[in-house]
């Protein structure tokens, strides 16, 4: 069976309940969720809602991400999804996962996960402030 579970850029609400059953698995000893949701600020400056677009490669690129990692550790499962579209405050923008049979090396790969999704795969936000300023951020920084 392949490590990688679910993997996906999606228009829709993103659900920790379908992450972590898809990554379920009895030789996983740690599993680790991590879940980024939109907050009201970024740099003090008070954010109202942001929009993520992705280009039409991201979600290959996302795959090249989640292979270098199940490569990299002892991945028994992984998934990552992430949202795109508007988004309000406290919505999910992303979810990574991944269980391994010990909890070191599942927090370890798990922050290679999120890391590398937002270095790496070719997403963008716009975030909309509360003066009526936007700003594009790039994931690929």
């Amino acid at each position: 069976m392949d490590v990688i579970r679910l993997l996906g850029i999606r228009d829709s609400a993103l659900s920790v309940d379908e992450v972590f059953a898809a990554i379920g698995d009895h030789a996983a000893g740690g599993t680790t969720i991590f879940v980024g949701t939109v907050r009201d600020q970024d740099h003090g400056k008070p954010v109202t809602r942001l929009s993520y677009s992705a280009h039409p490669s991201a979600e290959d690129e996302l795959r090249r991400v989640a292979e270098k990692v199940a490569a990299d550790f002892p991945v028994t499962a992984l998934a990552a999804v992430h949202r795109v579209g508007d988004l309000e405050l406290g919505d999910i923008a992303v979810i990574v996962a991944v269980a391994c049979p010990h909890r070191g090396e599942a927090f370890e790969a798990s922050r290679r996960l999120i890391d590398d999704l937002k270095s790496e795969v070719p997403i963008w936000k716009n975030q909309l402030f509360a003066d009526g300023s936007t700003e594009w951020v790039g994931a690929c920084d």
